[in-house]
């Protein structure tokens, strides 16, 4: 058999594993070419005829299809199964009717509403390993090991120096700027550790918001007119907002956000250690280092990042008050239909 006669039989047996409607079919397809006197079962009958070259090689090529095949056969009988499988039967089928039960976490009702802000803003939403090499969690964000910023970061490390629990997002946007070429716009939500003593506004497992923009030209600009966006989305037009001169080795100039408090309106509370103001991330104009460490050309394109602590931005957003209640196993959040609220 000619390489030319395996490629039509590889695509007829494809075009009929496919095709293949019930189990029925697919059993059929199966002993068609996959039995013991199936097609690929008796192209090994001509073998003695041919060379000891020709004989390996042609082998080789056989069991290659044959794997095809049955991989294929797998992937059409699950889908099959699911879809043969009968639905429950529905409440009111038996005669009885139950309420409705269940809510989404505040922090993915949250994440949930920021997505849909930065996806009509042209952004793209994107996630990444929790567990994170110290490259992408500090060096490729121009954080050598013998940098004081570390200090910054108390690590919650799986093997030390190399492996740990990430302690900020911006491991995404340094793996993203190594796999992608610019221009970009994307967000990454999630999970972030930090060996930190617990207290109504700081916890050892937190979430993370991060964005990053990289584009031929960007400014400050963009970035307070970004987030000034969000902030009036997300809390309403009378949002009283600053912006303060904060170092962040991965951003040139670097800035704190900050949001009035929403416990005490800027009087002064435990949750705000008493300042009036509750920090909400971290944001400034992407070092040119990080983008000569991904080989992206630092003179042709420039860009804005911010890092948001999420978690402060639901307790912004469902007026809570201690940040402990969003990881705990107490049910204190009771959900009101058609109202966008938690108390």
């Amino acid at each position: 058999m000619s390489e030319v006669d395996l490629k039509q039989l590889k695509i007829q047996a494809e075009n009929e594993v496919v095709a293949a409607k019930t189990m029925a079919d697919l059993d059929l397809v199966f002993y068609k070419y996959l039995g013991k006197k199936g097609q690929l079962k008796l192209l090994f009958r001509g073998f003695a005829k041919l060379p000891e070259s020709e004989r390996k090689q042609l082998g080789v090529e056989i069991n290659i299809l044959q794997k095809r095949v049955e991989n294929l056969v797998t992937i059409k009988k699950t889908a099959l199964e699911l879809v043969v499988v009968k639905p429950a039967a529905k409440a009111e089928d038996l005669g009885f009717t139950m309420p409705k039960i269940g809510h989404l976490h505040p922090i993915t009702q949250t994440i949930r509403m920021m997505n849909k802000i930065f996806i009509a803003m042209g952004y793209s939403v994107m996630e990444g390993p929790e567990i994170e090499s110290d490259g992408y969690n500090f060096r490729r964000l121009n954080v050598p090991p013998d940098h004081p910023a570390r200090d910054m970061q108390d690590t919650i490390y799986i093997k030390e120096p190399d492996f740990l629990l990430r302690t900020h997002t911006s491991s995404v946007e340094a793996r993203i700027l190594a796999k992608y070429k610019p221009p970009l716009k994307v967000v990454c939500p999630g999970r972030v550790y930090r060996n930190e003593k617990v207290n109504k506004s700081n916890h050892f497992i937190f979430h993370h918001y991060q964005g990053l923009v990289v584009l031929p030209k960007v400014s400050l600009k963009d970035l307070f007119g970004t987030l000034n966006f969000l902030f009036k989305k997300m809390y309403g037009p009378k949002t009283v907002i600053r912006y303060r001169n904060k170092y962040y080795p991965e951003v040139e100039p670097g800035v704190g956000s900050d949001m009035l408090c929403f416990a005490c309106q800027g009087k002064g509370c435990p949750l705000c250690k008493g300042v009036g103001w509750i920090e909400m991330g971290g944001a400034g104009i992407v070092h040119p280092n990080l983008l000569k460490i991904a080989g992206i050309n630092s003179q042709k394109w420039m860009g804005f990042a911010f890092g948001l602590g999420l978690d402060r931005w639901v307790m912004a957003k469902y007026k809570i008050n201690d940040i402990r209640t969003l990881l705990g196993g107490n049910l204190a959040y009771k959900y009101f239909e058609g109202e966008n609220t938690l108390s």
